[in-house]
C-alpha cells in the first residue's frame, strides 16, 4: 500500500480509539524535519509515554475491530441508499458514510445544514460537507444497533421533517 510514497502518517486516535497520537514514517531526514517543524508549532509535549503506551494498546487491540467499524458504515450506507431523498456515494470501504440530498430536496430549501439540526435533536450527529452534502462515521462505541436506530430515525425524519 505505501510502496509508491515516500512518507506516510497514521493516526491512532481514528478509529483505533486511541486518545491522541500519529507516527510518521519515512526517511531519517524527512522524520527529523517533521520533528522540527512539529516543535515550531507548538506540538511538544512532555512525558508522552502515558499516551504512547495507548498508542500501543490500541495497535495491539484495536486493529483487528476495524472491520467492525467498516461492516456498519456499509449497513448504513444500505440502508440510507433506499430512501429517495438522498443519493449515497457507494461504494463504503472504511467507516466513513458520505451522502447528498437529491436535487429535488434541496432545491425546496433542505439543506445537509438543516438535517444536521433535525438529526441532532434526536440524538444522530452527522457532519455536513457543504450544503448539500453530509458524512456520518462509525467507531468502537457505534453498535449495530446504533446503526438500526440511526437508520430508522433518518427514515423517519425525510417521511415527516423533511419530504420532498
Amino acid at each position: 500500500m505505501c510502496e509508491p510514497v515516500d512518507s506516510v502518517q497514521f493516526c491512532f486516535s481514528k478509529g483505533l480509539c486511541a486518545p491522541v497520537g500519529s507516527v510518521v514514517v519515512g526517511s531519517e531526514s524527512f522524520v527529523a524535519s517533521a520533528r522540527r517543524m512539529r516543535k515550531a508549532l507548538g506540538g511538544g509535549m512532555r512525558q508522552a509515554g502515558v499516551l504512547a503506551a495507548a498508542g500501543m494498546y490500541a495497535l495491539d487491540n484495536m486493529v483487528e475491530r476495524l472491520a467492525d467499524d467498516h461492516a456498519n458504515a456499509k449497513e448504513l450506507a444500505t440502508r440510507l441508499s433506499n430512501l429517495k431523498e438522498v443519493e449515497m456515494f457507494l461504494p463504503i470501504e472504511t467507516n466513513i458514510v458520505i451522502g447528498q440530498i437529491v436535487p429535488a430536496l434541496f432545491e425546496k430549501g433542505v439543506t445537509a445544514y438543516k438535517m444536521r439540526d433535525v438529526l441532532k435533536a434526536r440524538g444522530v450527529l452527522i457532519s455536513p460537507l457543504d450544503a448539500r452534502r453530509f458524512r456520518l462515521v462509525t467507531h468502537y462505541h457505534v453498535t449495530p444497533k446504533h446503526i438500526q436506530k440511526a437508520a430508522d430515525i433518518i427514515t423517519d425524519i425525510f417521511e415527516k421533517e423533511l419530504k420532498v
